[in-house]
Order: structure tokens, then C-alpha cells, then sequence
């Protein structure tokens, strides 16, 4: 493991905090880009205009037109936290705007598998629908988009992931990432888009004199939501995607958040008043996503839907349960996933370059959380299978996998597609996270074949886990208030938490839970308490540690910890 520190231009930090920013965040800010204080306002009138996503006027007139006659409008949404944020954000927007006849379908991760397929349109159909919308999904739907299209129904596609070589014949498409769009947050959620299209169908609808702006229904409500579902897709957090989550998190804090997210935080055992980004990916996000890996995502659609407290307190408690119930079969499966993976390469040798397991005993609803875990501890892209339960897919595999800087997984499935057609029934996804279904029997096939292409790709640096630090962590900054002020900044994917590394004594440390490693460490002659979740090997007396801050409370008092995030030994 290599820990090195982010460069900080020194203008740049300079400039910031002569524009009044704390040294500390214009030094964080600084190393992650942010060139001036005007980058920092996080207000509703610096978002990107909605005019630069290609097919927004088309699928704005397209709604307007459909709440005019009101025909019935049914939202296909993806069963992820982004795509069950962005069916709420739909369904209560168009309500907002007028429409009276808007209704969901969510597939079923098992039975149906990702997207609009030709039954689900048929499903939908059958529910009397004039206009099909989906969320999340649809821009590889070609199949789904045509059979919708023959029987009649209209169709709006908003989705944020990458298109294939064909795009789907639907009546409009809104994805920043399809060809031409000149939208520049390309990173933007499905949620985010969604967001984005009632904001062109209120000018559209203003524009047709259902209102003015004095009387326009206002969307700012919906902003939580998009919050909760950008943070939870794990996408970049840039400039935009910072603003939507920035006003999510204060409209949260202020107590004006739905039924089911303060539902939410209280199952978790959180504070809507010091609401983080954290929270959304660790906290909240989970508890949603858990109802589609193991149950029905209708549960966590209808607690984002909710306005009843009571109702929505009943369903977050079923969400916790589900989450907890996800976590054993996640421990079970991780311990057995890991096993496996050790299995590969000698004692002392290195991993292969890229890992892939398969037992017919995991659950396919959590093999990408897995995936997660063995990339994490072994820094190599990843592969978990399990057997599919769709009907119709005897023997064949259903696989999630997570990957490393450098290594691009959807491209990296394209190419092993190329060089063994018949081995992928079909895949799909982003650079870092990506999906895919094995033909019956060609496992170790694939397994063969991503491992060649990782040799190709990668090199002994990419090979060896990075950690990217903020540098030394001033003695005066150990403060349980300016952790407090760090904690109220939106961080995420691309837009990496404050993480800091410095040599320090290890003055004592213990094992607590069996699994974690609790220490008692000097920090520039102060004492100051730490703990590494998820790690049993002893340190030595003095070591290059980096880390986290958090606050942690007992008795009444705030003290400084540090989260420890790896070791250069």
C-alpha cells in the first residue's frame, strides 16, 4: 500500500481563503479542484440549465401533452436507490404538475432482471397506459422500447447510463451520456435527471398558461430525494451533482424532509438536523436498496411516496429488518466469497489481476455488495456469481462486479464479448461497477478471459492499493467542532472525504469485536483515541497512518477519533 498526498495549488488555496473560506477547507478544497469562491455557491440559480440535456423539450411537451388529455402515465423504474428515489421524485412531481393518473412498476430483480423488457411492457399495457416513462433504465431497453412502441404506447426514456451501439426508438430520450447531448454534468443520477425533466415540463406547462411563476407549483420538496439517490448511485459529485445534494442536506436539516426519509434516519438511529452525505450512502441508502436485493423495491417506493408519519415509521422498520437480514447473508457470503479468492494465489504471492467466484449457494441479490468487499481487501477488479432465478435461465449466471482505478469494467466486458461471443447472454454498467449474465457452463471461461484482459490493462502500479490523503493534520484542527464543520460538506464519489496522514505513536491498541482494532495513539504529543473497523493485524510503535475524523460522544463529552483507513508498514 502506497499513501500519498493530494497536491494543493497554493494560488488557488490562497485565493480561497482570502474569500473568506477556513484555511482548512480552501486547502481541501484547493486539492480537489475548486479554483475560486465562486465555485462553492451551492444555490438553486448556479444549477446547469435544464435546455442543455438533448430531448428535455421533446419530453417535456410530451408529458404536458399528456397531463393536458389526461391520459394515464406509468413510471418503469430500476430497483436500486437511485432508481426508487427517482420513481418518488416522478410520481410526486407529476402529481404536483398536475397529473391525475400516475401510476409504477418496478421490476423484480430476480424474475424480470434489469430494465425495460418486452414483458414488462406488455404489463404495463395491460394497466390501460397511453404513456410509459422510465427511470434509471430504458437507454439499452431497444427490445423493450420496440414492444412498447408496437402496442401502441408512448414512450419517455430518462436514464443516466451509457447507451450501446443502438439507442432505443422511444419518442424521447433525456441522458446526458447519450450521443450529442451537450450537458455537462455527465455524472448526473437517474434521480438527477428525472429532477431535471419536471423542471422543463413546469416550463413547459408555464408556458402553456397553466400557471406563472407567482403560482408554479415549486419542486424545491423533491430536492431530499434527489440528495438521497445521487449519493447512494455512488456517481461523481461534481459541481452540480454538490448542489442538488447541498440543498437536499439543508432542506433536511431544517426539519422539511418526506415522511420517509425522517422515517429513515430515525430507523437508522441518525440526526435529520446534522443530516451528511454520509448518512445517504451508509445510512439510508442501504436500508433502500436492501428491499430490492432481497424483497420487493415497491416497499422502498411506497416509504419515499408516504406522507402518513405512522405509515412511513411502519415501513422503515421493514426496511431495517430486510437491511439486517441483507448484512447475515452479506457476512456469510463475504467470508466464503473471500475463502475463494484467497484460494486463487499462494501464501506470499501476489492476486491474479482480476478475481472471479461463483457458488450455486450465493444470492444473487447481494453478489455486487460482495464483489464490493473482496475488491476493497484484495485491490483487484471483481466478479461474483450466483446461479439465476429468472424462469426460463436454468444454469446460467447472474454476476456483479466492482473495479479499480484503471480499469474500465463495461469496456473490459465489451472486449471479453468480442474475443468468446456466446459467453455473455448480456452485461452492462459503468467503469467501476458493471453487471452481466454467463451463458450455462463458461465460468471459468469468463473468469479466464477478464483476467486476461486485466493483464493487458493493468501494471504493478495500478495493481497496488493507492490511498490519496490530505497531508498532515495541523494539532489545532483536532477539533470536535471543526469535525462537525467538515461533516456538514457534501463529499462523495470524485469529491473524496478529508483524509489525512501523518507518522504517529502507537501508544497502546486492543481488539474489540473480534474484528476491529481499537488504539490509543500520540498525534503531535497529544493523545487522541483511533480505531481500524475491520482490521486484527497488530501495528508497530510508530507507523504512517491514514485517516479519518470523526467525533465520538460519551458521558456528555466530544472527542476527537481517529477512523484509521490503511497502514503504510
Amino acid at each position: 500500500m502506497n499513501i500519498v498526498a493530494r497536491q494543493v495549488p497554493p494560488r488557488a488555496a490562497w485565493a480561497l481563503e482570502q474569500a473568506g473560506v477556513h484555511p482548512l477547507l480552501a486547502r481541501l478544497y484547493a486539492a480537489r479542484g475548486v479554483l475560486s469562491h465562486d465555485e462553492l455557491d451551492d444555490g438553486l440559480s448556479r444549477l446547469l440549465p435544464p435546455a442543455g440535456l438533448k430531448g428535455i423539450t421533446d419530453a417535456a411537451r410530451l408529458l404536458a401533452d399528456a397531463i393536458g388529455a389526461q391520459q394515464r402515465i406509468c413510471i418503469v423504474a430500476d430497483y436500486d436507490c437511485d432508481g426508487a428515489t427517482a420513481c418518488a421524485v416522478a410520481l410526486r412531481g407529476l402529481a404536483l404538475l398536475g397529473a391525475q393518473r400516475v401510476d409504477y412498476l418496478v421490476p423484480d430483480r430476480v424474475v424480470d432482471g434489469y430494465g425495460l423488457t418486452a414483458s414488462i411492457a406488455r404489463r404495463v399495457k395491460e394497466r390501460g397506459t397511453d404513456l410509459l416513462v422510465t427511470v434509471d433504465n430504458g437507454i439499452a431497453s431497444v427490445d423493450g422500447v420496440a414492444e412498447a412502441k408496437a402496442l401502441g404506447l408512448a414512450v419517455l426514456v430518462t436514464d443516466h447510463h451509457l447507451p450501446g451501439e443502438q439507442l432505443p426508438t422511444a419518442d424521447a430520450i433525456v441522458n446526458p451520456n447519450q450521443p450529442g447531448c451537450s450537458f455537462e454534468s455527465k455524472a448526473i443520477a437517474g434521480v438527477g435527471v428525472m429532477f431535471y425533466v419536471l423542471l422543463a415540463l413546469r416550463s413547459e406547462l408555464r408556458a402553456r398558461g397553466a400557471f406563472d411563476k407567482a403560482t408554479q407549483p415549486r419542486l424545491e420538496p423533491l430536492l431530499p430525494l434527489v440528495a438521497l439517490g445521487t449519493v447512494a448511485d455512488v456517481v461523481r459529485l461534481d459541481a452540480n451533482n454538490r448542489r442538488l445534494v447541498a440543498q437536499g442536506l439543508k432542506r433536511i436539516r431544517a426539519g422539511h424532509a418526506p415522511a420517509g426519509i425522517a422515517a429513515l434516519f430515525s430507523a437508522a438511529g441518525r440526526r435529520m438536523d446534522a443530516a451528511t452525505s454520509f448518512d445517504f450512502g451508509f445510512a439510508l441508502g442501504p436500508r433502500i436498496n436492501a428491499a430490492g436485493r432481497l424483497s420487493d423495491m415497491s416497499l422502498g417506493i411506497e416509504c419515499l411516496l408516504t406522507d402518513d408519519a405512522g405509515h412511513a415509521a411502519r415501513l422503515a422498520a421493514q426496511l431495517d429488518a430486510i437491511n439486517r437480514e441483507r448484512r447475515e447473508i452479506e457476512g456469510g457470503m463475504r467470508e466464503q466469497a473471500l475463502l475463494m479468492a484467497e484460494n486463487l494465489f499462494a501464501e506470499g504471492e501476489e492476486p491474479p489481476p482480476a478475481v472471479s467466484v461463483f457458488d450455486p449457494d450465493f444470492h444473487e441479490g447481494v453478489v455486487g455488495i460482495v464483489a464490493s468487499r473482496i475488491k476493497d481487501k484484495l485491490h483487484r477488479p471483481t466478479f461474483v456469481f450466483a446461479t439465476s432465478g429468472a424462469p426460463g435461465a436454468e444454469g446460467e449466471l447472474k454476476g456483479s462486479g466492482r473495479s479499480i482505478a484503471g480499469f474500465h469494467l463495461r469496456d473490459a466486458l465489451d472486449l471479453v464479448a468480442k474475443r468468446h461471443p456466446g459467453v455473455l447472454l448480456k452485461f452492462g454498467g459503468h467503469a467501476m461497477a458493471a453487471g452481466c449474465t454467463l451463458a450455462a457452463g463458461q465460468f471459468t471461461v469468463f473468469e479466464q478471459a477478464l483476467a486476461q484482459v486485466a493483464r493487458e490493462w493493468l501494471d504493478a502500479a495500478a495493481l497496488t492499493r493507492r490511498i490519496e490523503t490530505d497531508g498532515t493534520l495541523a494539532s489545532e484542527y483536532c477539533r470536535a467542532d471543526l469535525v462537525d464543520t467538515l461533516h456538514r460538506e457534501v463529499w462523495g464519489q470524485g469529491f473524496a472525504p478529508p483524509t489525512f496522514s501523518e507518522e504517529v505513536e502507537v501508544l497502546s491498541q486492543r481488539l474489540v469485536g473480534e474484528k476491529h482494532l481499537s488504539l490509543k495513539l500520540r498525534h503531535q504529543g497529544r493523545p487522541v483515541d483511533g480505531i481500524w473497523f475491520g482490521h486484527t493485524d497488530p501495528l508497530p510503535g510508530r507507523v504512517l497512518l491514514a485517516f479519518r475524523l470523526d467525533v465520538n460522544e460519551w458521558k456528555g463529552e466530544r472527542r476527537v477519533q481517529f477512523l484509521v483507513e490503511g497502514a503504510q508498514l
